[in-house]
């Protein structure tokens, strides 16, 4: 099928090369034109025959808004909006309104894979109608993981968000447990090699991960992290996951506390920010503050 795809940036760029990696056409808009195939949302429109699926990929907020906005006015009843981003659940009803008011189509995608889903794949959670989904799946098969698993229509408009949005709450906790473990490893003297304890912990245990194989990649890179400073930002879905929370009566301790400790990390140069810093480099291509 024919994909428009809106920001080309870490994501975006590698997601329309896995999707042509699979036989489908994709014709590219960002505002580098290094990037972009094309020079304007206006002629990626008219380059899509119809009925047109538009992936928008850009910062959550008034850019997705600015660019759901415009799309509104190019597109035709019976095409489809995809909103990749890490956009907040509660925008995401408000874009659905909008568009459908136009006849448009909306579906929410959160996103996960980093700098890693260009190979293995991206983990895909989507909602909206059955009818705008289909619309759409071709792409979801093309970028999902190879396998059973990897991909879910998990409700209704708004779903698909708030599901990579608990995903990213937990991604918080696990990282600081795996922090505050490696910083009292380190700290102790009868403890001489701290690294290879962690790359001991990859076979075998009930703490293998992922996130644990990242750190262990981050320690081989600065096997002490001496060369981060320890602070690690927040990106909004913990923040909305705290939010949430609260407003469902949810208790999240272990989420919460991972939140808090992001805070703290901008007030001192925290030992177990340097691990939280060092995983979401490994993993999303995140930026990282050097001393």
């Amino acid at each position: 099928m024919e994909l428009g795809l809106v920001g080309l940036g870490k994501m975006g760029g590698n997601m329309r090369e896995r999707i042509r990696r699979a036989g489908h056409t994709v014709i590219g808009y960002d505002r580098n034109p290094d990037l972009a195939d094309v020079h304007s949302l206006g002629e990626l429109v008219g380059k899509l025959k119809a009925p047109r699926v538009v992936w928008v990929m850009v910062p959550a907020g008034g850019p997705t808004q600015a660019t759901v906005d415009e799309l509104a006015e190019l597109l035709e009843p019976g095409d489809v909006v995809v909103d990749g981003g890490n956009s907040r659940w509660t925008d995401d009803e408000r874009h659905a309104v909008e568009l459908g008011i136009k006849g448009i189509g909306f579906v929410d995608c959160g996103v996960s894979g980093g700098v890693w889903g260009l190979e293995n794949g991206y983990a895909l959670m989507y909602g909206g109608s059955k009818e705008h989904v289909a619309k759409v799946q071709p792409i979801f098969d093309a970028l999902k993981p190879e396998g059973e698993f990897g991909s879910v229509h998990a409700g209704k408009v708004g779903a698909g968000h708030f599901a990579k949005m608990v995903h990213n709450g937990i991604e918080y906790a696990m990282m600081q447990a795996y922090a505050e473990g490696w910083e009292l490893l380190e700290k102790v003297d009868s403890v001489t090699d701290v690294r290879e304890v962690f790359r001991s912990w990859q076979e075998g245990t009930v703490i293998r991960s992922w996130l644990l194989d990242l750190a262990v990649n981050a320690l081989d890179d600065d096997e002490h992290l001496n060369k981060l400073r320890g602070f690690a930002a927040d990106s909004g879905e913990g923040r909305w996951t705290v939010e949430a929370a609260i407003d469902n009566a949810v208790p999240l301790p272990a989420i919460t506390a991972s939140l808090f400790a992001r805070f703290a990390s901008r007030q001192d140069d925290s030992p177990q920010m340097k691990m939280i810093a060092a995983l979401r480099n490994q993993f999303g291509g995140h930026a990282v503050e050097k001393k």
